[in-house]
This record gives C-alpha cells, structure tokens and sequence, in this order.
C-alpha cells in the first residue's frame, strides 16, 4: 500500500478509529457475541470478553505491522461504538474490505457512510484502483450496503468462504467492487 490509512477517518454522523484494548467490553456486549451479527462472517461468535481481547491484540499487532487496517466505528452523538471496518487485505491493485456493525444500529444507513468514506479515501491513493468485499449470498442486507456505497456486483465466488455458522464446506459469496 503506497500511503498507510489514517488512524481515524471522520463523517458526518462517525468517528472510525484504531482499535483499543478498551474496546474489548462494548464489542463483546453490543455483537460479538450475537449469533445473529456473527451468522454470516467467518469467525465463532466470542464466548468469553478474552475471545474478544484476544482479536484485539491481533488488530493492534495486525495495524502496527501493516497486514490489515481495523477500525471501530463509533457515533459521533453518543460516542457509542457500533461496530467495525477493516483493511483485511492489499494487493497489486487495491483493497479487500470487510465490515461489522451491532445489530441495534442496523438500518440506519451507518455502514454506507463508514463504507464510503473508505471507499473514498483508498481510491484516492495512486496505486489503489480496485475496492472490493464479499458477503455470503444469503446476506442481503450486506449487499445492500455494498451496492447504496456505490460499489457493483462481479460475481458470484463459488464455495468461497466458510462461515462457522453454516458448518464446515465453503458456501458461495458475491463480489463486489468499485474502481477508479
């Protein structure tokens, strides 16, 4: 990646920063341990607040590193963190993005506007011509915020990604992206 991103990008309605380890209490309450926020997305809904600390110690190392870009998401009005947008991957052309968001905030369009203010930073950058993300074929709302960010469906990804949720044979994902 040419430029590092941002350790806190502003919208409107949200603030998206790196990750703390005091983050460990409200992402473990508010989604992740709820079957319903975790059904579509690749790891197990956290049993215990260390499942959680443990993932944030591995965000924390994963961004000084730069292997992936994590950031929470949290409402400007209330400071109340609602979920999570991350840099999951670099290649030659662009970025793999993925996203979380706790279900009492679904709905309200908060995804769309951290999607785009990422989509909109990265295809700034010189060497970046490519933002793409997947979500499970059954995810429609997923789809939904990809395609309200201005992003496009490729494709279908056959038997793509497992989901702990649906057992374990990979299941078929949508693609999408936007380009310069």
């Amino acid at each position: 990646m040419p430029e590092r991103p941002p350790e806190k990008i502003t919208t409107d309605r949200l603030s998206l920063r790196k990750p703390m380890m005091e983050d460990a209490a409200p992402i473990f309450q508010l989604y992740a341990q709820d079957q319903k926020v975790t059904k579509y997305l690749t790891w197990e809904p956290h049993q215990s607040i260390t499942d959680t600390k443990t993932f944030l110690r591995r965000c924390l190392h994963n961004w000084k590193n730069g292997i992936s870009f994590p950031w929470t998401i949290v409402r400007k009005k209330d400071k109340q963190l609602i979920g999570m947008l991350e840099i999951i991957g670099v290649d030659h052309t662009g970025i793999h993005l993925g996203y979380v968001l706790a279900r009492p905030y679904w709905g309200n369009g908060y995804m769309t506007e951290a999607l785009r203010e990422i989509i909109d930073w990265a295809l700034k950058q010189k060497d970046i011509y490519r933002v793409w993300a997947i979500c499970d074929i059954e995810n429609f709302a997923s789809t939904r915020v990809m395609e309200k960010a201005g992003m496009q469906k490729e494709g279908i990804l056959r038997r793509w990604v497992k989901t702990p949720y649906f057992g374990d044979k990979p299941r078929d994902c949508y693609c999408y992206s936007i380009v310069k």
